[in-house]
């Protein structure tokens, strides 16, 4: 297809020998496909299907896929199926310089028409990362529903550079013994009186909320009972973000048991029925929600009483754990789910970050790799 000039998705034709359907990295059998998908062009489809509430992302995701179904196609005469990381390497090439120009690059105008081209010009070292994180996206997720056998993108090395803008890696969150230094805090809580029970109940729940659902101070405030829903048989918190944005949440089996044990102890039905105008999280005289400055302030008691726990084994963790404050929280959240290996892709939506740029600064992967290679320059050899 060298000859040919590049063409959108849907206006695309692609020979049988490059469509995917034998292509030398799909998952033929060694799992069970959660897709139809029998090409490498309708498992692209598939994927934009997940972003059709969300037509701005959904056209931006496509163009990245479309620039790399082409170029695969057209400049290495392979099936997307069957790229590899070197192809890949070289694709981050490309975007830098897309050759030949006249194919690949013009102005920016009707996908149908005969000027249509992928490109204005060379992408800038941003907008590569950008291109380059969506592409993993779209490869874990055909390797999750069992289309691909494995993710090429990922067996590539962050790069740096003079040209680098990359803001740092988030790095206010909780490590996992502040953490869970922070639970065993609240589980020895006194509940000798009903007030410290009402509490101690509201605590774990709090830290629940901010932990598995990832959410801002302020959205905990002005949220319903009601805003639990149940579709299909699963849960989902349904939310309000920054900006009046609406975003869902999955409600995970041990975000579920915290809600049903919150509200049996005020005597509420374990799981809200739908509308349910409840406050999320109760004051402790049972009359009204708490604000977000009262969240704040439970907060950093427990997190400054979690410090005295860890003062005398860690006195470091303990230091950096007295300066966390709420939104901590949401780092926390994040980083955590992607240290357990919840893909970019999930994470972006429980995080409701309209770029994939912000979602990727919870990812600390690399840095744990980093430091384990550096363990092998020694001061004494062995």
């Amino acid at each position: 297809m060298n000859g040919l000039l590049p063409q959108p998705l849907d206006r695309l034709w692609i020979p049988a020998e490059l469509d995917g359907r034998h292509g030398s990295n799909r998952a033929l059998h060694t799992t069970v496909r959660q897709i139809k998908a029998d090409n490498d062009l309708q498992s692209i489809q598939t994927w934009l299907t997940e972003f059709r509430d969300s037509p701005q992302t959904q056209r931006h995701y496509r163009k990245e896929a479309e620039r790399l179904l082409l170029w695969s196609i057209m400049e290495r005469g392979k099936p997307l199926s069957g790229l590899t990381r070197e192809d890949l390497a070289l694709y981050e090439d490309f975007l830098a310089d897309p050759r030949p120009r006249e194919r690949w690059c013009g102005t920016i105008g009707s996908r149908y028409s005969e000027h249509w081209r992928p490109f204005r010009g060379p992408l800038s070292p941003s907008s590569r990362r950008t291109a380059l994180l969506i592409i993993n996206a779209l490869f874990s997720y055909l390797v999750a529903a069992g289309y691909l056998a494995g993710n090429p993108l990922a067996l590539m090395r962050k790069r740096g550079g003079g040209g680098d803008t990359r803001r740092p890696a988030i790095e206010r969150y909780l490590e996992y013994p502040q953490w869970q230094a922070l639970l065993d805090t609240v589980e020895q809580m006194p509940t000798d009186t009903e007030r410290q029970r009402q509490h101690h109940e509201r605590s774990r729940f709090l830290l629940a909320l901010l932990y598995l659902l990832g959410p801002r101070v302020s959205e905990i405030a002005n949220q319903a009972m009601g805003s639990f829903v149940e579709m299909r048989g699963h849960w989902w918190w349904n939310v309000t973000g920054k900006g009046n944005k609406q975003g869902r949440v999955p409600v995970n089996r041990d975000m579920l048991e915290a809600l049903q044990t919150y509200r049996r102890f005020l005597g509420m039905t374990p799981l809200p029925l739908p509308g349910d105008s409840q406050s999320l999280v109760m004051n402790l005289r049972g009359t009204t929600g708490i604000t977000g400055n009262m969240i704040y302030r439970i907060i950093k008691d427990l997190v400054n009483r979690a410090a005295e726990r860890l003062a005398s084994s860690d006195p470091y963790q303990a230091e950096k754990l007295r300066h966390a404050s709420t939104h901590w929280f949401r780092h926390t959240s994040l980083t955590h789910q992607a240290d357990v290996g919840i893909d970019l892709y999930y994470l972006q939506r429980n995080a409701r970050h309209a770029k994939l740029d912000t979602t990727s600064l919870y990812l600390h992967a690399e840095d744990a790799r980093w430091h384990e290679a550096m363990e092998r320059h020694r001061l004494k050899k062995e």
